[in-house]
């Protein structure tokens, strides 16, 4: 799942914890900036029950947390990189 809208404080931890809540957790990750370490405020959790994850989409979506309403939905594969650069 596609977990956007953290806080920039919110660490992967704590999104487990909220994510256990609905199942078993098997990863939960805070995409981080590569330069800084900062938060870059979305995340990714997978969950190997699809019951136990729509379950937790259900119930996490548009839930606040740390003042910002959180968005989950399904992760999508990244779309691939255009050779087109422009410069």
């Amino acid at each position: 799942m596609y977990v956007s809208n953290l806080s920039f404080h919110t660490a992967e931890t704590e999104i487990r914890t909220l994510f256990e809540q609905f199942g078993t957790v098997s990863s939960a990750k805070v995409i981080t900036d590569r330069e800084t370490g900062r938060s870059r405020g979305f995340g990714f959790v997978e969950m190997p029950s699809e019951t136990e994850a729509a379950e937790a989409m259900k119930n996490l979506h548009n839930k606040e947390i740390e003042g910002r309403a959180l968005s989950v939905t399904v992760a999508r594969d990244k779309a691939p990189r255009s050779d087109n650069k422009r410069w």
